[in-house]
């Protein structure tokens, strides 16, 4: 039912593109790290109004108890003019299948971060939540993410079972297409207020030094990335105490095309921060904090005698490792047990948490890549009675406290503000600090990156050439002159290290996956991306500390 999509399918007909029609419409979409994620348009592997609705039916079969309790819908602020595609309209599409169906929707009345979502699953016991988002990938994509019922996104088995499921009931129901039941149905509610309220309010958990923010003559310039931080960021920092943040003008307001940027990815560093770090020295600012589009990452930048440092998430994360716990060992009680803490990380990222938790005495755990491994790992140790500070991706991916299940850029951005300001009070900069936590527990020198490939099969044959690489079934023994020690394969769940050959860590099918343990001591790992066209690397040193 709509037209555009229609029109494009029609138009590849007529124009006899028959590889692209099968391209289009003969694979379904599939859950990656973060959902359904692909591009707008016509087609059954696409994001678009029906592919969107058939995921919805699919949810509303899963839950006995979804009258009683109840739905989230948030949304960003993408969108695309030639498929008729924005993500408010997918996010009302998502709501009408629900209100059809006589399931109360709490639907944003406005675009919200992403963390938004899973809290407010949590805040008012929903069965689930959806967020319509991509993040930060390119303008031409969408994405639609589940949140369970304790408010982590969805992990396996249930994806599969959404996908099978979608099979089985891909013709829309009656009212399903009805995108105008929000603004008529009593069975909507908006959460907005109250929501943020709440969230602004749980922040103050996680604030230890009001009286400093309060005075500092600190600046701090924000960019939101034509996203939807602006608004959200300005009211963290005024929970916080803080004076609002200086916004980046050209960048604050949401912008489908992201126009100033050529791609709206905050962990592209300097090149796309550009814009910020003009601002940040015109009005003397010495840190930038930057949200990507959806406001659940976040990159930082601190100016150093006239040149900026853009950190990694990984140095991102040995400041927010100290910070957190240092923080927690000056305000608990007497009688609270270190050996009751944990942080977390996905195995790609760097171990700097677990040299901290090895001589501070705390609990260190690593999940498969994707926040959705950590949030519902979280939750488990929490339901046990344990205290979760601090968990991360390398990807700029933070969980400051366990206010929300996944990663939020919101409050990484207001906490890593407190800490600049308390480090000016002891005369440090968080790059010296930096050095610093590198001193205290090993340096942790790592480097990411990655390879463009837009062609699925050859990304499976770099793999399998892995795997059969000097002969059947054996890996790569060399790198140039370095020795390979161990090699863990998350694709097929073997792991040279283990005394059963068998990876500690769930396997993991459908996506490719290998880490190699040299020699001396570097870990490296490839993998492909759950949400973009990418093979990733991920390599990492780690010393001691006295090295």
């Amino acid at each position: 039912q709509n037209q555009k999509t229609k029109e494009q399918i029609e138009s590849l007909l007529q124009h006899g593109k028959h590889k692209e029609l099968r391209d289009r419409l003969c694979c379904r979409l599939t859950f990656g790290t973060a959902g359904l994620r692909s591009a707008m348009g016509a087609g059954f592997c696409y994001i678009n109004d029906l592919t969107v609705i058939q995921s919805t039916q699919y949810l509303e079969r899963c839950f006995s108890d979804f009258k009683q309790r109840g739905f989230v819908v948030g949304y960003d602020t993408r969108g695309q003019v030639t498929s008729n595609c924005s993500s408010k309209k997918l996010a009302k599409l998502t709501a009408a299948v629900l209100l059809a169906k006589d399931v109360p929707v709490y639907f944003f009345s406005t675009y919200v971060p992403t963390p938004f979502v899973p809290y407010a699953v949590q805040q008012l016991k929903a069965v689930a939540g959806v967020m319509i988002t991509a993040s930060h990938n390119r303008k031409e994509d969408n994405g639609y993410k589940v949140y369970w019922e304790n408010g982590a996104q969805i992990t396996s088995p249930h994806d599969k079972e959404i996908i099978k499921c979608i099979e089985e009931c891909v013709e829309p129901w009656n009212g399903s297409w009805n995108e105008n039941l929000v603004d008529t149905s009593p069975l909507r509610q908006d959460p907005l207020k109250k929501i943020c309220d709440c969230y602004m309010e749980d922040l103050k958990k996680i604030c230890y030094y009001r009286e400093l923010n309060v005075q500092t003559n600190l600046k701090f310039v924000h960019t939101s990335f034509h996203g939807v931080g602006h608004d959200y960021v300005q009211l963290a920092f005024k929970a916080f105490g803080f004076q609002p943040p200086i916004p980046v003008p050209e960048q604050k307001d949401p912008d489908p095309d992201f126009s100033t940027v050529k791609c709206p990815n905050p962990e592209e560093g300097e090149s796309v921060l550009e814009l910020s770090l003009r601002l940040a020295e015109k009005e003397n600012a010495k840190v930038v904090v930057a949200t990507d589009p959806d406001a659940d990452r976040l990159a930082v930048a601190e100016q150093q005698n006239g040149c900026w440092k853009v950190f990694t998430g990984n140095e991102l994360a040995a400041l927010f490792g100290w910070w957190m716990f240092s923080c927690w060992k000056e305000n608990c009680s007497e009688d609270a047990d270190v050996k009751n803490v944990y942080m977390l990380a996905t195995t790609v990222s760097s171990k700097i948490l677990r040299a901290i938790a090895l001589k501070e005495g705390f609990h260190f755990e690593e999940t498969l890549p994707g926040f959705k491994w950590i949030g519902s790992r979280v939750k488990d140790l929490l339901d046990n009675g344990k205290e979760v500070l601090f968990a991360f991706e390398e990807s700029i991916g933070f969980m400051c406290g366990t206010s929300v299940l996944d990663k939020d850029g919101v409050s990484a951005a207001v906490v890593i503000a407190e800490m600049a300001t308390y480090l000016e009070g002891k005369n440090l900069t968080l790059a010296q600090k930096l050095i610093e936590i590198y001193e205290t527990y090993g340096y942790h020198i790592s480097k990411t990156s990655y390879f463009l490939c837009y062609d699925p099969p050859t990304i499976k044959r770099i793999f399998e050439k892995l795997r059969n690489f000097d002969a059947p079934q054996s890996y790569p023994k060399f790198c140039g002159v370095y020795n390979v020690l161990h090699v863990r394969d998350i694709t097929t769940g073997y792991d040279s290290s283990q005394p059963n050959k068998k990876s500690v860590l769930p396997v993991s099918k459908s996506s490719q996956m290998i880490t190699f343990t040299f020699q001396n001591g570097c870990v490296a790992t490839l993998r492909t991306s759950g949400t973009e066209p990418k093979i990733k690397y991920y390599a990492e040193m780690c010393a001691l500390p006295e090295q």
